[in-house]
């Protein structure tokens, strides 16, 4: 119920020994609507003890001022008042005038400090966000990993929400004033399971981890001691470093690495394909306590099935990473990790066009009763304990408070997740990704494992005897976004000359297989570019850099890219250029 502002012609004075230090004899409070900008305080005045009573009460009746007295707080209070309804002027008014400028100035700074925007703020900064948005409108943006967001997404990042903190779960605080966060992360919660299809008396979700490297590591936190064995697919393969990589001399590279130890499994090095039976025989050797499946860099679908086979096997809990297709699994575009899994993690970044973060999917309530039966399950429990253990390990174990921002963000992707229109969106996005590889295809380049079943592509750059890093940096210079990976070679050795290749980005902009077919024209042309480049300076490679930037071939190129893709609306910012 809205409360309108209060207009009194009330002045409070407290006639007591103890106020006699006061230095202050009036100041206004707010009635009514005391937090909106509206006119009508009430002064509250202090007054001094009079040695001369009977003289203060005379100059108040010549006043023509009505007094009425109470206690409040152990203090006699008069309550004054103007027989024609107006204020009783303060004892001593000059003390007021002084006060009121300091503190109108005081609240006049606060509201200039909080109410700038960003160009008056910060200029610096604003130009240089205003740069990298003309760099994301006129480039042509390829990293498998990368999205726009929706405008209501970005309103969301950057709302008030940030402003409060909430460490815990939903209903269970540290702070208060959570009434309303919690309000937004139950229903984030609630449309994460339905976005996959999940039953909340079998499937719970966190939806509180910073990014998918948190999630994953508060996995291992919650359910392994540190020492505890865990296997993933080796990052050459297609893996993730969050899975537990390690350099070929032992250098451990991710937390993962150094808290747990890891063996990776590989995919075949001649197909590119994940090699299930070597897998296998792997896993049983080392009897992981995690079995990872999922990757960054994998083209193909995932046998979950056999996963679900191998980890019962050995007695492993199966978790699947799913941030690269999560969006696809979302839209029932690609086999679901839910079926088999005991723990799926995901970004909410990538294919689910969502705000950068982390979220953990874990099953609750009766086992399977495969997983009940076999004889590798040691603790011979029936129910799933995943709960209790992940949620006390993503807090407070490895990290604060939660970003109220982003799952208010995250809450309204989910959203469009559920519709059909979500649906023809990730539809789009494979059959681009498959008319880019067939134009590449068509132009006798390699692609790792022949092709693709999802949003991604590797190309093996190799073949046109040009290196990863220097094709990547005559992309970008074009205003082409790409990154290098490493993969296996046409001879089965580990090679450099990876180049992985996603859809999801572009078709957000509204790009059709037409529009990938000249992308792939673009690509071929940056990597003749390369090859001539690298040809001229084969001997001064320090010089390499240099000359690309002088080379009228990219300036060219980057103009025709500037031109292509500057047709395209950037998501949420109503612009083209």
């Amino acid at each position: 119920m809205a409360l309108s502002p209060a207009h009194s012609d009330l002045s409070l004075g407290f006639n007591s020994h103890s106020m006699l230090s006061a230095s202050i004899d009036c100041f206004p409070i707010r009635t009514g609507s005391s937090f909106l900008d509206t006119p009508g305080s009430v002064p509250l005045q202090l007054l001094e003890q009079r040695s001369d009573i009977s003289s203060v009460n005379s100059e108040e009746e010549e006043l023509g001022s009505v007094k009425e007295e109470f206690s409040f707080l152990g203090h006699p209070v008069c309550l004054k008042r103007h027989r024609d309804g107006h204020f009783f002027p303060s004892s001593n008014p000059s003390k007021r005038i002084a006060v009121e400028p300091r503190l109108e100035s005081r609240r006049a700074a606060v509201r200039a400090w909080g109410n700038q925007t960003i160009s008056v703020a910060d200029p610096e900064i604003f130009n240089i966000m205003e740069k990298e948005k003309q760099r994301q409108l006129k480039g042509i943006e390829l990293v498998a990993s990368e999205n726009f967001v929706c405008k209501a997404v970005m309103e969301a990042l950057g709302s008030h929400l940030t402003n409060k903190y909430s460490e815990g779960m939903p209903g269970s605080r540290n702070y208060t004033g959570n009434e309303y966060i919690d309000q937004i992360e139950f229903l984030c919660l609630k449309r994460a399971l339905a976005a996959f299809d999940l039953d909340p008396e079998k499937w719970s979700v966190n939806v509180q981890p910073y990014s998918c490297t948190s999630a994953n590591f508060a996995v291992y936190t919650g359910l392994l001691l540190p020492g505890d064995r865990i296997m993933g697919l080796e990052t050459p393969s297609g893996g993730h470093l969050s899975h537990g990589y390690y350099t070929p001399s032992g250098k451990n590279i991710s937390a993962a690495s150094i808290f747990f130890n890891s063996l990776s499994y590989k995919v075949n090095p001649q197909t590119g394909y994940i090699d299930y039976d070597r897998l296998e025989e792997k896993a049983l050797d080392y009897r992981p306590k995690i079995l990872i499946c999922g990757g960054s860099s994998y083209p193909r679908e995932w046998d979950y099935a056999r996963f679900r086979s191998i980890a019962d096997r050995c007695g492993a809990v199966l978790m699947c990473d799913m941030a690269h297709i999560s969006g696809l699994v979302a839209a029932k575009e690609c086999a679901s990790p839910f079926d088999y899994c005991d723990i799926v993690t995901s970004t909410t970044h990538k294919s689910l066009r969502g705000p950068r973060g982390g979220i953990i999917f874990y099953r609750k309530g009766s086992k399977l009763k495969k997983q009940c039966s076999h004889p590798s399950q040691a603790d011979g429990s029936t129910h799933y304990d995943f709960e209790e253990k992940i949620n006390f390990a993503v807090f407070p174990s490895t990290q604060g408070g939660p970003h109220n921002n982003h799952i208010a963000a995250l809450a309204i992707a989910l959203k469009q997740v559920a519709t059909l229109e979500y649906k023809a969106y990730i539809q789009q996005v494979k059959k681009n990704a498959q008319a880019l590889a067939s134009a590449l295809l068509r132009r006798n380049c390699r692609l790792v494992t022949g092709g693709t079943d999802n949003h991604l592509l590797l190309w093996d750059v190799m073949t046109f005897k040009i290196t990863g890093r220097y094709y990547e940096k005559v992309c970008e210079m074009c205003h082409i976004t790409i990154n290098k990976t490493a993969i296996y070679g046409v001879n089965g050795a580990i090679s450099r000359e990876g180049v992985r290749i996603g859809t999801p980005a572009m078709t957000s902009r509204g790009c059709v297989e037409s529009d990938f077919e000249m992308i792939a024209e673009f690509l071929l042309r940056a990597a003749q570019i390369t090859l001539d480049v690298q040809r001229e300076h084969a001997k001064q490679q320090k010089n390499l850099v240099k000359a690309l930037q002088q080379n009228k071939d990219i300036v060219e190129l980057r103009n025709c890219v500037e031109m292509f893709s500057s047709q395209f609306a950037l998501p949420g910012l109503d612009s083209c250029w």
